[in-house]
């Protein structure tokens, strides 16, 4: 149930907005300032019909640290006691930002360093390619708020284990408990495994129906579990650095009241027309998890050992890519399944690579048969190679034929020789 709540967006400095804000008024403060990057950021919407961007440009690091020294004094000033601020940002800043928070804040006031993992695409960079960003939590003081969230147990966890009741014996060892009778003693229903600093949660989709353009538009997955985490309905959230609003769209969509601030007209802009027009992305992968994603047919791969290649997820066409590239395009195969002519694996593993730019693509078989015996009935750049089960009973057919034929020869040779 959404309740009436109350969202502001001011166009400016925030400094200068901050100075006039009331002391003690604001429960959770998220702020995703410029990172430091000495760089111009620009980026459209899918339609192409306007470009955002803002510069990231400071001379130096004592420069930077200036910016936000000032900006979160004034931030410290305005967050009330039981209050609570996150400042996000990645590897270019975050010793910064550390060590500038430790002095306003108190370091004895730091709770947590949230990494935020996703998955990129590689670079061509000399490097590790970065998948993380960093997110800064820290209290005013002792007396905070924090919402316990409960995640699912991993895969790996042996939860019947978890459920059974522990003790220590004579020497103070963790063993199970065991009743009078020798059994091992429940210990209740467990809730799940508490969240942790590390988030998995995925970057934002270029196709994702909230996708706006921004340039550093965060996923409003990501804005939910910090505001629920860390306040309650009716608390007021602020945003210093809002850009396209995503902190304000998910106190608004958690019964919060919020405060936005943006140097730029067009993030301002922006960010209103997202509060009028409330979208939300769904993430498949958070609700089914990504093991959901791992489709590739095992049993198909298994045949593949001892070549270098990368299975194919999602794809019903094609099971791998060879690391091995050809002709300037990927090399792929598809495993002939069972009830699969060649003919029908092939047209297949061709539709499903063509488009993708190979120019060869293998077709393992496990069985001829069909109306399909000759190469010159495959789509071009197919090549047919038998699997190692095809090639062993093809053998033993040979062999045994040839034992045959060799047991027919001598009555060949005596019926030759009768007149």
């Amino acid at each position: 149930m959404h309740r009436q709540t109350n969202i502001q967006v001011h166009l400016g400095d925030c400094l200068s907005i901050l100075q006039k804000m009331e002391s003690g008024s604001v429960n959770l403060a998220y702020l995703d300032p410029p990172f430091f990057t000495r760089k111009v950021h620009r980026l459209a919407p899918r339609d192409r019909s306007r470009e955002f961007s803002f510069d990231d440009l400071w001379a130096t690091q004592k420069e930077y640290a200036t910016f936000l020294y000032e900006r979160l004094c004034e931030l410290h000033r305005v967050i009330s006691g039981d209050g609570c601020v996150f400042f996000h940002c990645d590897r270019n800043a975050v010793h910064l930002a550390r060590a500038i928070l430790d002095d306003i804040f108190g370091s004895e006031n730091f709770r947590s360093e949230i990494i935020w993992h996703y998955r990129r695409w590689s670079n061509s960079q000399r490097s590790l390619l970065p998948a993380h960003q960093n997110i800064l939590y820290y209290t005013k003081s002792d007396n905070y708020t924090f919402n316990e969230i409960l995640m699912e147990y991993s895969p790996a966890t042996n939860v019947d284990q978890i459920l059974q009741r522990r003790s220590r014996d004579e020497s103070n060892k963790s063993v199970y408990a065991r009743d009078d009778q020798g059994n091992t003693v429940p210990n209740g229903a467990k809730r799940g495994v508490p969240l942790s600093d590390v988030w998995d949660i995925p970057f934002l989709n270029p196709k994702a129906k909230e996708r706006t353009g921004y340039p550093t538009q965060k996923p409003l997955l990501l804005l939910e579990r910090i505001i629920t985490l860390a306040s309650n309905e009716g608390d007021c959230i602020l945003d210093p650095f809002c850009g396209s609003g995503t902190s304000l769209v998910a106190a608004q969509l958690l019964n919060r009241n919020a405060v936005g601030i943006d140097l730029s007209e067009d993030a301002v802009e922006m960010t209103r027309k997202r509060l009028r027009e409330l979208t939300v992305s769904q993430s498949r992968l958070l609700d089914l998890g990504r093991e959901a994603y791992r489709n590739a047919d095992e049993t198909a791969l298994a045949v593949l050992q001892g070549v270098e290649f990368v299975p194919v997820q999602r794809n019903s066409g094609i099971d791998a890519i060879l690391k091995q590239d050809f002709d300037g395009g990927p090399v792929t195969i598809r495993v002939q399944r069972s009830g699969e002519t060649l003919l029908e694996t092939a047209r297949m593993l061709s539709k499903a690579s063509v488009s993708k730019g190979a120019k060869l693509m293998f077709v393992i078989a496990f069985a001829r048969g069909g109306c399909f015996d000759f190469a010159d009935e495959l789509p071009t750049g197919v090549v047919v190679i038998d699997s190692p089960a095809m090639g062993i009973r093809q053998y033993l057919d040979n062999l045994k034929a040839s034992k045959e034929q060799i047991q027919l020869l001598p009555l060949l040779l005596a019926d030759s020789a009768r007149p």
